[in-house]
């Protein structure tokens, strides 16, 4: 019989004019999560924060813990450290697996905790379309540990490819393949040029990394294809400076230790690469199906959970679906899976729960108010849309320092960031390009290179 967590209302600590205060279970603390949390600061309310890692992790800069820029320590920040001065709030170590949404109580992997609102803000996880059996070949950028999974097969295919003596077997190390020409795989293969080409330009003896082949696909007919014309051209044209070349109108049909076959108007093409990086679409959380099963919540054919206009899950408005696992229309679109809007939500949610205690009218619904894009695609280059606004180069690459460093969560990352940027900046060194970690990948990485010789 599964136990119960310590979260009963005998033992809460906040109190409502005598009453146990009104316990708010909230799961993910992603961007989502966490803005809802901080911003129920002053409510009376007993919050409790659930995730399966103990940190919150600012997944704009995955891509830079990928290539050596930044170390993981530097954009994650540990849960109970951003939240110990929150009185009302409490963290627990632990993974969601099912609910009973007629008894409001959500059952975790070691026990089950009640609630009287549940916020879920689970994210989302990289999606291959149904071929998952690429994953093994082409990792995605989600989470700390694929980070560091691409910044080893990364390192260590400068490394094979230095001692190499086959031309043509050399060519295939040097060749690196970013899948997807969204934000993040502009950003990546960017990052990757700027490796090439300056970070690693005279470390070798055997090898001229400034020759690397790097191969940015997808199938839209433009780098960056959510943003204005104008922009992805400029940011393409910033690209084929660090070396990048976009291969558009080309999707991608198969993927294995070889290499990448495309598919587009010329027919079918094979493209040797022992470095694959999946950068091309993201699927809703698990626990979208969980809420299919229990609570009725319909679902998307990519999971994503349909929610009313207050982001409350039809038939249940003690529940409450944010960030990407969410799936809410706007001007006859879907909101995009970006964190701005995750942000925006969870203040929300938590400012229609408070109205609620108060028995207040309910606020107007959910509006996402866009502030904005930006991509960076090298030193001193990216390209922002701020309403009307299109600018690029320094000045934006500027812009989006700026906001990211805002946006991480604790002043020290901010501080230890901002020393990291500025010391690349003038040297190109990437103080965390080390080769560590999982022994059994490297062992892997090497049998590949086994059975290709």
């Amino acid at each position: 019989m599964t136990a119960p967590i310590i979260m009963n209302r005998a033992s809460a600590d906040v109190r409502i004019e005598g009453m146990a205060a009104h316990r708010v279970v909230v799961l993910g603390g992603g961007f989502g999560g966490l803005y809802a949390v901080q911003a129920l600061k002053h409510s009376p309310v007993e919050i409790t924060l659930l995730d399966r890692r103990n940190f919150h992790l600012f997944q704009p800069l995955l891509y830079q813990v990928a290539t050596g820029s930044l170390s993981p320590g530097e954009i994650a920040s540990p849960l109970r450290s951003v939240l110990r001065r929150q009185k009302n709030a409490r963290v627990l170590l632990g993974e969601a697996t099912d609910l009973d949404a007629e008894k409001r109580k959500l059952i975790l992997d070691m026990g089950e905790i009640e609630y009287d609102t549940l916020i879920v803000a689970t994210g989302s996880r990289n999606f291959y379309f149904g071929h998952d059996r690429w994953e093994a070949c082409a990792p995605g950028l989600k989470t700390i540990e694929e980070a560091t999974n691409i910044r080893q097969r990364i390192l260590y295919a400068f490394e094979a490819a230095e001692r190499e003596t086959d031309p043509v077997k050399r060519q295939e190390w040097l060749t690196f393949v970013v899948v997807g020409a969204g934000p993040t795989g502009v950003e990546l293969s960017g990052a990757l040029g700027e490796i090439a080409h300056d970070t690693l330009r005279h470390d070798f003896r055997s090898i001229r990394p400034e020759e690397a082949r790097i191969l940015l696909v997808d199938g839209s007919p433009r780098v960056l294809p959510s943003y204005p014309p104008d922009l992805s051209a400029k940011a393409e044209k910033a690209l084929l400076l660090l070396g990048v070349r976009s291969r558009n109108n080309m999707n991608v049909t198969g993927i294995d230790d070889t290499g990448v076959t495309l598919k587009g108007s010329q027919g079918t093409e094979k493209i040797a690469s022992r470095t694959v990086i999946w950068a091309a679409g993201v699927r809703a959380s698990p626990f979208g199906e969980v809420l299919a099963k229990r609570a009725g919540a319909k679902l998307d054919k990519t999971g994503h959970v349909a929610v009313g206009s207050d982001c409350s899950l039809p038939g249940h408005p003690e529940i409450f679906v944010i960030g990407d696992l969410a799936g809410l229309d706007q001007d006859g679109k879907q909101l995009p899976g970006v964190a701005q809007v995750a942000m925006q939500q969870g203040e929300y949610v938590a400012k229609l729960i408070g109205k609620r205690l108060r028995n207040e009218p309910a606020p107007h619904a959910f509006r996402y108010f866009d502030k904005g894009q930006l991509a960076v695609i090298g030193r001193a280059a990216a390209v922002a849309q701020i309403g009307t606004l299109h600018i690029s180069g320094l000045f934006a690459w500027l812009v989006w320092l700026f906001v990211h460093l805002m946006y991480l969560v604790e002043f020290s990352n901010r501080v230890v960031v901002f020393v990291q940027w500025g010391f690349l900046y003038l040297t190109f060194n990437r103080g965390a390009r080390l080769i560590t970690g999982n022994d059994q990948l490297l062992q892997e990485i090497k049998l590949e290179e086994t059975k290709v010789n």
